[in-house]
């Protein structure tokens, strides 16, 4: 292909997820020249939908919506893309201790005193939360002791039973893909607040996981990319920006990171010039950027306490669903293994069957130093431990591994670390200059989610458009 052109335009959006692209379409239809760059060959970010070898269509990423999340069901209801519901008829299986049980419900009941301290501590969170406002949380009255300790020290302190302490961390690693002893308490409550409480977003049915997108999730941003057209640059990853009172200059680095045709990647550098830029990545891939003059110390530290969780998604592809023949759901709660999360993931049809699984926090580590041929064996020996042996012989087993991807660096969410918001909270969403911050982990509601980086987005896409007297 040719190499472009230098490039100018008003508004200059780095990345083309769902927080940039939900900037640039606010600022297109008000008529602001914008131009949105983005370093892997397809949009979506964190959302990303593909058809496997077998036909199977599943979502590597964020693929959930739920109530509440207005901007998310509002955005699908505008572009014509439908949802149907999570399947969760039927029971629940636990794994804990070397044995299998099925329950039926949120929780698992194999150990009633377990299951009861483990809801009472998910309420006395849930109340907690309350009390953390989430445009400010460093402002909450006790925000200092909140932030020097951690979820994992709370729950030492307040949860007797091992088993519920296990049960709180299975739902925190599939929610942050982390430990609970990694991330900041404060940080823990804010998250929780924005989504509407800790049982909100582990629930299926009535919470965060109650629906799907027919077709997958990352449709949403392809028809929004495809509105935008040209103004959507792919596998141009930026490799420097230069910023000024006035205006800001971004350095697009060759394309030899693109996948696919060698004719579609680029062989140089080009510039691009704007008077404002919104930047849509998290605060950790940001930092990865050459900034000239250097970013406030305040945003370096914030990015260095913000890492990304670690979470290596599974999709195992079965000819039929058998597990619903068996009464049970699809949804596995684990105390051991490797998969300690699974959900129902097959399509609306139940044409075929898949298992979506969520390998995260200290079990992501040992899975990622295993070897192709022992992973499987170990991913597909906790399938059929939990749904029998039928489980052990999928069509096909897709692994998602979002650490290893260099323009995410894990997921699924960023993962506050002590100290993080008390010390650096304001710079997460303060403009330095002429650059403003979007990314789902600057909302105030749904952080973390898609429907966060949608609203995030449009916040930023009103910060500029003020800026530039429109």
């Amino acid at each position: 292909m040719t190499d472009p052109a230098d490039r100018e335009c008003e508004v200059l959006v780095l990345g083309a997820g769902y927080a940039g692209l939900s900037a640039a379409r606010v600022l297109a239809a008000a008529g602001v020249d914008v131009v949105v760059v983005e370093a892997r060959d397809r949009v979506g970010g964190r959302v990303w939908t593909e058809a496997s070898d077998s036909g199977a269509v599943v979502d590597h990423g964020g693929q959930w919506i739920g109530p509440g999340q207005d901007r998310l069901g509002e955005l699908a209801d505008e572009l014509g893309v439908a949802t149907f519901p999570t399947f969760t008829t039927g029971e629940c299986v636990e794994v804990r201790d070397g044995a299998r049980h099925t329950y039926a419900g949120l929780v698992p009941t194999s150990d009633p005193a377990a299951a009861a301290e483990g809801v009472e501590a998910i309420f006395d969170l849930d109340l907690a939360c309350r009390e953390v406002p989430v445009r400010a949380p460093w402002e909450a009255a006790d925000a200092e002791e909140l932030d020097s300790q951690t979820l994992g020290s709370w729950l030492s302190t307040h949860v007797e039973s091992p088993g519920a302490r296990s049960m709180i961390a299975t739902a925190v690693k599939g929610i942050f893909g982390a430990e609970p002893g990694e991330m900041s308490l404060l940080f823990t409550l804010f998250y929780l607040h924005s989504g509407g409480g800790l049982m909100n977003l582990a629930r299926t049915t009535g919470g965060a996981q109650e629906s799907r997108f027919c077709g997958g999730a990352q449709q949403l941003a392809l028809r929004i990319a495809e509105e935008l057209g040209d103004r959507v640059v792919l596998s141009s990853p930026v490799s420097g920006v230069d910023h000024g009172s006035e205006s800001v200059v971004a350095t697009i680095a060759p394309g030899p990171q693109a996948v696919g045709d060698p004719r579609t990647q680029r062989t140089q550098a080009f510039r691009v010039r704007a008077q404002r830029a919104v930047v849509a990545m998290s605060p950790v891939l940001s930092s990865r950027i050459h900034w000239s003059p250097r970013l406030p110390a305040q945003r370096d530290h914030l990015a260095m306490r913000s890492p990304m969780g670690r979470v290596w998604k599974v999709h195992a592809v079965y000819e039929t669903p058998f597990w619903r023949d068996e009464g049970l759901n699809g949804q596995l709660v684990a105390s051991e293994g490797a998969l300690r999360l699974t959900f129902d993931d097959s399509p609306e049809d139940a044409s075929h069957g898949v298992i979506v699984g969520f390998v995260a926090g200290n079990e992501y580590q040992v899975v990622a130093s295993m070897s192709h041929p022992a992973r499987h064996e170990a991913l597909l020996g906790d399938l059929a431990r939990a749904f029998g042996p039928k489980a052990a012989e999928p069509v096909e087993l897709i692994e998602q591994d979002w650490p290893a991807e260099q323009f995410t660096l894990g997921g699924p969410v960023t993962v506050m670390s002590p100290w993080a918001l008390t010390g650096f909270g304001p710079a997460l969403r303060e403009p330095v200059g002429p650059v403003h911050w979007a990314g789902t982990e600057t909302a105030f509601e749904w952080c973390g989610y898609i429907d966060g980086a949608i609203s995030s987005g449009e916040r930023a896409a009103a910060e500029v458009m003020a800026a530039l007297g429109h």
